[in-house]
């Protein structure tokens, strides 16, 4: 028997799996790329994949997301169902993390996302005239909350009620409306409409978020506020991005009117997020050149705890609750939520490919 030395046997067994890793290649390519029906995109886990709470795990454990795929381009490695044909992405929090790992993902040659739908599952603070802890919410809009001038609230004029003045004007909210989209960046992005209320419809008949004892315990908290006493929700509801984490209840009122404003009273606050934006951002662009279709993408989002504090709490106090230990009030309910009501949409259109793969679905 040839015996081969041990630094050869090793060289060997390396070659030849980048040998085997390049037929792979080759032949999705060959093929048109690995088929991706569904991207799923997510930000953080606590831990690794397989054990810790997160976003990403929440997919990978439950989906499930067996098949790890290197992305030495990105934050993380992929996960891949294979016979789902189902993508997941974990990108790291923040706007920049978010487009910049968009990006490499949909220019990678060894997939196919020609006729691939996008979700951004997510969990966020909820407006606490929105809706309760728990819910999710499906976005028609995401308003960017970072793009603006600021001056410090210790100077700002006697009357302005928020120091954050829309860039190309002189005061908070002034008229007419700057256009969303400029050198400076885009304020304003618009998902596809009747798909949004497609998904929207789709997990609302179907889909019946848990209610714990957790959640009952939050509300007794908030009784001022109508919307928050129910059990968790399906809802429609629009997203504010921003890379700053902003609590307390008059920047909830500066969300509220931002948001109004850059839609023109066509879209509502509801989730207060960070990388919806650079998501949009760099999905939009994208469409731009073919690369992936924007009439397919979504945003989804669950609450997982409120933008401003109950009656009797300080905002720095509710600031120091969720940056304890203990974290946000209900995170692990949204990300079983968020999970449950985007993986019903994610099912019925890679399980029913042949009816949506060339066909959006509408709802009204």
């Amino acid at each position: 028997m040839l015996r081969i030395p041990f630094r050869r046997r090793t060289l060997v067994a390396v070659v030849s799996a980048i040998l085997a890793a390049g037929c792979v290649t080759a032949r999705a390519q060959d093929a048109g790329g690995i088929p991706v029906r569904f991207v799923v995109v997510t930000t953080f886990d606590t831990g690794d994949d397989l054990t810790a709470p997160g976003e990403f795990n929440t997919w990978v454990v439950n989906f499930p997301l067996q098949q790890v795929i290197p992305f030495p381009q990105g934050y993380h490695d992929l996960r891949y169902n294979a016979e789902k044909h189902v993508l997941g992405i974990k990108t790291g929090e923040g706007p920049t993390h978010m487009a910049a790992s968009i990006t490499a993902l949909a220019n990678d040659r060894r997939f196919d996302f020609s006729r691939a739908y996008w979700i951004l599952a997510g969990i966020a603070g909820i407006d606490a005239n929105a809706g309760p802890v728990g819910s999710a919410a499906w976005a028609s809009y995401v308003i960017d909350g970072d793009l603006a001038y600021e001056i410090d609230a210790r100077e700002i004029p006697e009357g302005w009620s928020t120091g954050y003045v829309p860039l190309g004007r002189t005061a908070p909210y002034q008229l007419p409306v700057p256009p969303a989209s400029s050198i400076n960046g885009v304020n304003l992005f618009q998902l596809n409409g009747p798909f949004v209320n497609w998904a929207y419809q789709l997990t609302r008949a179907r889909v019946v978020l848990p209610d714990t004892v957790n959640l009952h315990s939050i509300r007794l908290l908030y009784k001022s506020f109508p919307a928050t006493q129910y059990p968790p929700q399906v809802l429609k509801g629009d997203v504010l991005a921003s890379g700053t984490f902003w609590i307390g209840e008059l920047m909830n009122t500066w969300a509220e009117n931002w948001v109004r404003y850059w839609s023109n009273g066509k879209a509502a606050f509801t989730m207060t997020a960070e990388e919806d934006a650079g998501y949009a951002q760099a999905l939009t662009f994208l469409s731009q050149i073919h690369a992936i279709d924007f009439n397919r993408v979504l945003v989804l989002r669950a609450a997982s705890n409120y933008s401003v504090p109950y009656p009797g709490q300080t905002a720095t106090e509710l600031l120091s609750n969720e940056d304890s230990g203990t974290g946000y009030s209900a995170f692990l309910e949204s990300l079983h939520d968020v999970y449950l009501t985007g993986s019903a949409v994610v099912n019925e259109i890679a399980g029913n490919w042949p009816k949506y793969a060339g066909h959006v679905p509408s709802g009204r």
